[in-house]
């Protein structure tokens, strides 16, 4: 065979055979998967933490070290049984430095490939661990939600040809950061499609954030868990408080009356996002409104353990004078919507989304629908994973 190039302007003939090309595998689903796992991370990472805040500067002194008066024990203790349970290289891939990057590795699609023993691999002895983790860390309601999110993956792979592969109810992952202490710094993540806890202890101290529950669909329409069903008391709650805003009320929270997309701002690497404060401030409620409002901040908080949680919502009502709520939507009994809560130590999102996974089954999937829940929880100013708690243990370490 004979080949002809221009090279420069010149022909020239090349009479020998040419070299054969090798093949290009095509890329499989898991390396695909993997790569854009591997992207999202670079892009996510990119920026050291800083933290949620309203003006790209965290605030000091909101956070400090001192006793919660709620002991710690039972988780700690549950941790180690945990740990106890796998086998030396689940261990190996599963435990993490206290201060690794692995903590920030977290996102809600079902795509991403993440670190940590699968609840899939788990033997029924472990996985009864791992649910004691959680357990113990967690309220009852809070153990509740997280398994009925677990089975409403299953429900959404029945309801994509059963597909198993890209869901499931099993398809969630644990690890465990720093060694299950008394006095230092250490804490569990769970990672998987629409669950995400990031739970940090110090001594008696716990911060819980971020959080990410939802799920698509909220409702299980048929299958093994038909009838199943999530988050409608949150939505019909923050729903309700709308509703009891007077005109003037409203018309101050909300800050678009459409929704046409998907409003969250704190999602998967969004860890130095900036909000400022914006709706309706808590200062222009009356007493029984800013109880209905802290009422509702509980309804989220309340995932934590009681005692925990008590501990959280004294200092969110410590705040309260400096707390927005902001709103989304429409107010009919079918509307869709977004609303936040947003003050300096704590910021909660709760969005009804476009369709993603169920596409195939919407209306219309270019507009948000009640059967896509996210909802995301965090501390701002530099305390999501207990980063600024861990920040003032390791100065007072040093000194």
């Amino acid at each position: 065979m004979r080949a002809t190039f221009v090279v420069f302007g010149l022909i020239v003939f090349f009479s020998g055979p040419l070299a054969a090309q090798p093949a290009i595998a095509p890329e499989t689903q898991f390396e695909r998967f993997k790569r854009m796992s591997r992207e999202a991370e670079a892009r996510g990472l990119a920026e050291p933490f800083r933290g949620i805040t309203a003006d790209g500067t965290p605030e000091l002194g909101l956070f400090t070290l001192k006793s919660s008066g709620v002991s710690t024990e039972p988780v700690r203790v549950a941790a180690v049984k945990f740990l106890a349970t796998l086998a030396p290289e689940q261990r190996a891939k599963s435990t993490f430095a206290i201060d690794d990057p692995e903590w920030r590795k977290w996102m809600n699609q079902h795509f991403y490939v993440r670190q940590g023993v699968s609840f899939q691999e788990m033997s029924d002895i472990q996985r009864a661990a791992a649910f004691g983790l959680m357990r113990a860390g967690l309220s009852a309601r809070g153990l509740q939600l997280s398994q009925d999110i677990m089975k409403l993956n299953h429900t959404l792979g029945e309801l994509n040809r059963d597909d198993f592969v890209s869901y499931g109810q099993w398809l969630y992952h644990v690890t465990m950061m720093g060694e299950p202490s008394a006095t230092k710094p250490w804490g569990w993540q769970v990672d998987g499609h629409h669950l995400i806890i990031n739970y940090f202890v110090l001594g008696d101290q716990v911060v819980m954030s971020p959080v990410f529950v939802g799920s698509e669909p909220v409702r299980a329409p048929s299958g093994k868990f038909k009838g199943l069903t999530i988050l409608q008391v949150e939505q019909d709650e923050g729903l309700a408080f709308f509703r009891s805003l007077d005109a003037g009320q409203r018309q101050r929270a909300v800050l678009a009356a459409k929704k046409s997309g998907n409003n969250n701002l704190t999602e998967a690497f969004k860890d130095n996002t900036v909000i400022p404060y914006a709706g309706l401030p808590a200062s222009a409620l009356n007493p029984g409104q800013q109880e209905r409002l802290l009422e509702l901040a509980a309804r989220f908080v309340g995932n934590l353990d009681d005692g925990h949680a008590r501990v959280k919502m004294d200092e969110v009502r410590a705040h309260l004078g400096r707390t927005c709520f902001a709103w989304i939507g429409g107010s009919a009994d079918d509307s869709v919507f977004y609303f936040r809560i947003h003050s300096p130590v704590v910021l909660i999102e709760f969005d009804h989304q476009r369709p993603a996974n169920l596409k195939h089954l919407a209306p219309d999937p270019n507009l948000p629908n009640r059967e896509h829940i996210h909802v995301v929880v965090r501390t701002p100013n530099g305390n999501d994973y207990g980063k600024d708690l861990l920040r003032l243990h390791l100065e007072q370490q040093r000194h």
